[in-house]
C-alpha cells in the first residue's frame, strides 16, 4: 500500500463527503473559478526531489478501474461540477447539464461556448497514475483520485487537445500555450507528491528543467 494511505487514509477516503459540503458554496449557475492554485515553484521543486524514480508498468491497466464520473453535489457529477467551476456564466438544467456558458482552455487559449467542445482533463492521466503506483490502490482510492476536485487534478480544456495529450507525461507533452507550462508542471508534481506516485527518469528530467523556470 502506498505510504500516502498510511498517513492520509482518512483524508483521502473522506474527500467525497467533504466535497458535498464545499460544492454547495458554488452551486450558483454563474459560478466561475479555475484550477485550484498549485504549490509554488520552490515547493514543487522540493516535492520533486522527494518523489521515487522508477520505471513505469502498465500491466493490467483498465480505465474502468478508476470509476468516473461520480455525484459531487445534488444532481451534478464530477464533469458537470468542473464545467460549472471553470466556466463563465454557466447555466444548467434540472439534471445539471450545461445549457449555455463559455469555457476558456488554458492549454491552448481557445474559448468555447458549447460544453460538448470541452473535456475534463485528468492533469495526471489515469493510465499514468496506474503506471506509477495506483495499480496497488483499492478501487475506492482510485475513484477518489479520478474525481479529485480539491487538488489541481481536473481541468476543463479543449476536447481535441485533451485527446492529443492522451496519457503522456511532461517528458513528451506540455500545453502549447507556454504561459501555462509553469502552472501545469507545478500542478503535476503536487498531485504526484500528494498521492505518492513515482516518476520515471525522463519525466523527472523534464520536470526538473521546466520547474527551473518557475
Amino acid at each position: 500500500m502506498p505510504k500516502l494511505y498510511a498517513r492520509r487514509r482518512l483524508s483521502i477516503l473522506a474527500t467525497l463527503t467533504g466535497l458535498i459540503a464545499s460544492a454547495a458554496l458554488i452551486n450558483s449557475p454563474s459560478a466561475s473559478a479555475a484550477l485550484p492554485t498549485p504549490v509554488s515553484g520552490a515547493t514543487a521543486r522540493g516535492y520533486l526531489a522527494q518523489l521515487t524514480v522508477a520505471a513505469e508498468n502498465r500491466t493490467g491497466y483498465q480505465r474502468a478501474l478508476f470509476p468516473t464520473w461520480i455525484t459531487i453535489s445534488g444532481s451534478c457529477n464530477t464533469r458537470e461540477w468542473i464545467l460549472k467551476r471553470d466556466g463563465t456564466n454557466v447555466v444548467t438544467d434540472s439534471a445539471c447539464a450545461a445549457t449555455s456558458g463559455s469555457w476558456y482552455s488554458p492549454y491552448d487559449g481557445a474559448t468555447w461556448t458549447a460544453a460538448s467542445d470541452v473535456d475534463i482533463d485528468h492533469l495526471v492521466p489515469l493510465a499514468e497514475a496506474w503506471d506509477s503506483g495506483a495499480s496497488k490502490w483499492t478501487t475506492a482510492q482510485r475513484q477518489a483520485f479520478a474525481n479529485d476536485v480539491t487538488r489541481p487534478q481536473l481541468l476543463a480544456v479543449t476536447d481535441n487537445v485533451n485527446q492529443a495529450k492522451g496519457d503522456q507525461d511532461p517528458a513528451t507533452w506540455l500545453p502549447s500555450r507556454s504561459a501555462y507550462v509553469c502552472t501545469y508542471v507545478r500542478a503535476w508534481v503536487q498531485v504526484k507528491y500528494y498521492y505518492n506516485l513515482s516518476v520515471d527518469p525522463a519525466e523527472k528530467t523534464a520536470l526538473t528543467n521546466d520547474l527551473a523556470n518557475c
